[in-house]
């Protein structure tokens, strides 16, 4: 199969690699790419099933996203990269480090989490209801913004993720929880790069979603903390899950920062 869409700005070095979140698009870092594209190469990609890469739900997977990832990390033969991951992304990111460790500088893994295994039962009664994928992204995107967001990229973000296709989103739902349940902390305990976490929100167990506030944690934050020892973790308050969209100053801040550290 070709390279999965993929979008290069810049070239100095290191890159920076970014990876979107579920039902989402490489333009959500535009302005990340147009804020560190004039100091660094920078590589926006589409998943399978999403954006401009073509892909049915049976070739969909965080292991499979990860490959794919990776094979651009290869084809473009870039030198060690910062990923970034959004989301779900943060799992690809992940995975994509562990496939090419020598193509990897750092990982920075923004607003992620992780489902509880009881997820697992409530994605199956949701998908068993008429419209239950629509339904339930609706929900779970709606629940990302904030009063603070801009109602017009809030509502783009939520009509996109409604057009993705059904089989894949809830295939990636589905496995996403999989991974999650099976596989991601010891996938992150096998990272050996620097880690920065940005964290903007917090889901309990029903998926319902709120802001954190500096000195908060969260159970996915201890995983993390737990699992990649020295990780660094970076709270930006008052925000929804896309802070890369709500505080794109804020955001750009923090990897400025990080990547002055390496």
């Amino acid at each position: 199969m070709p390279l999965i869409h993929h979008v290069v700005a810049g070239n100095a070095q290191p890159p920076i690699v970014f990876v979107h979140g579920f039902a989402c698009g490489h333009t959500d870092w535009d302005a990340q790419v147009a804020h560190l594209s004039p100091r660094h190469m920078t590589v926006a990609v589409d998943l399978r099933g999403h954006g401009a890469s073509p892909g049915p739900a049976a070739d969909c997977s965080i292991e499979r996203y990860g490959a794919d990832v990776a094979e651009v990390i290869r084809a473009l033969d870039l030198p060690p990269a910062v990923i970034v991951g959004h989301s779900l992304g943060c799992r690809v990111v992940t995975e994509a480090a562990l496939q090419v460790p020598d193509r990897v500088k750092a990982v920075v893994l923004v607003d992620g989490s992780q489902f509880a295994a009881a997820m697992g039962a409530a994605l199956r009664v949701a998908f068993a209801q008429p419209n239950g994928f629509a339904t339930m992204a609706q929900g779970l995107f709606k629940d990302m913004f904030t009063a603070k967001s801009d109602p017009a990229v809030a509502a783009s973000v939520i009509a996109r993720a409604l057009r993705l296709p059904r089989e894949v989103g809830e295939k990636m739902l589905t496995d996403l929880q999989r991974y999650d349940a099976h596989r991601f902390t010891a996938s992150l305990g096998c990272l050996r790069v620097p880690v920065m976490a940005i964290q903007t929100t917090y889901s309990n167990e029903k998926r319902e979603r709120t802001s954190m506030r500096q000195g908060q944690t969260s159970p996915y934050l201890d995983m993390l903390r737990g699992a990649v020892p020295g990780v660094r973790a970076e709270i930006v308050e008052d925000t929804g899950h896309f802070p890369q969209l709500d505080e794109p100053v804020r955001t750009n801040a923090l990897l400025d920062s990080f990547l002055s550290s390496l």
